[in-house]
């Protein structure tokens, strides 16, 4: 029979939050697949657990995933853990999941501390339906194509940033979306946990003096649709009637006209009206 593998959290700050299954899960497996061995050794030195560890991080996990697979393969029990927060989840170990369930190994995973579910929870933004980015891409075009579409997201966005990189994301953001409200949750469930809730312009102006501490939770306000229509009405409204209509010159006059009327919220007729009126 093939061994099974345990995704298995670790507290993200206060230690008192791990499980006791976790801590049996630890104590009983064959192996744990750490992100950073020597980080998982100050968690198991403070449990007293001593079973043996094997890195898996994002520059080696192809390679390790053979190694640990050969372990499930032979009946091993192997715990998956990153250095804090739920494993696969902007950490390493979605490949090795994915190859368990690929090769019928059986997967199991267990609750506990996530940072973006902690720091949705205690924020107050709206969390009914809510979008999960994790770490945006470093830079260059992909950044920018990325926030470009999120730019008419409606649900709530929540981010990952490091605290060298909050100030330009802060700024990114303002730049892509606008004074949209924002809540900042850093050192989670530590001494100095604090949340933060602002405007970006004023978050911006925070972080100006006061330079940024721990890893953030950025938990961005959705796109309004009301505003987002208002803008869109706006730009039409700045065309004459004809420069609006030339934009579906490939449908027939009705069709255009019909669009044309629905981009601006009023009739067809008044559309026909304006255009006359245009011509004469």
């Amino acid at each position: 029979m093939t061994g099974k593998l345990i995704v298995c959290p670790t507290p993200i700050g206060n230690m008192e939050d791990m499980t006791e299954r976790g801590k049996r899960a630890l104590a009983e497996a064959d192996l744990i697949a750490a992100e950073d061995t020597r980080h998982t050794l100050g968690l198991l030195n403070h449990l007293g657990i001593k079973t043996p560890m094997i890195s898996c991080h994002q520059h080696n996990e192809q390679e390790r995933t053979e190694q640990i697979l050969e372990k499930l393969r032979e009946g091993q029990t192997v715990v998956l853990v990153s250095d804090a927060g739920t494993p696969a989840i902007s950490d390493p170990g979605e490949i090795l999941v994915r190859r368990c369930r690929e090769e019928g190994i059986l997967v199991t995973a267990l609750p506990g501390a996530c940072a973006f579910v902690t720091a949705l929870s205690m924020s107050g933004m709206p969390s009914r339906r809510f979008v999960f980015e994790g770490f945006l891409p470093a830079g260059g075009k992909e950044r920018r194509a990325r926030l470009e579409a999120l730019r008419a997201e409606e649900r709530t966005v929540i981010f990952y940033e490091a605290p060298h990189h909050l100030r330009q994301t802060l700024s990114d953001l303002l730049e892509a979306f606008g004074d949209r409200r924002l809540a900042m949750g850093r050192e989670l469930t530590k001494r100095h946990e604090e949340m933060l809730q602002m405007k970006l312009s004023e978050a911006i102006a925070h972080y100006q003096d006061q330079e940024p501490r721990g890893e953030y939770v950025l938990i961005l306000e959705g796109a309004d649709p009301l505003a987002r229509e208002r803008e869109e009405r706006a730009r039409w409204e700045q065309m004459t009637l004809r420069e609006h209509m030339a934009l579906y010159s490939a449908l027939p006059p009705k069709e255009a006209m019909k669009q044309v009327a629905k981009d601006r919220g009023i009739s067809k007729r008044d559309v026909y009206n304006g255009l006359l009126q245009e011509e004469s």
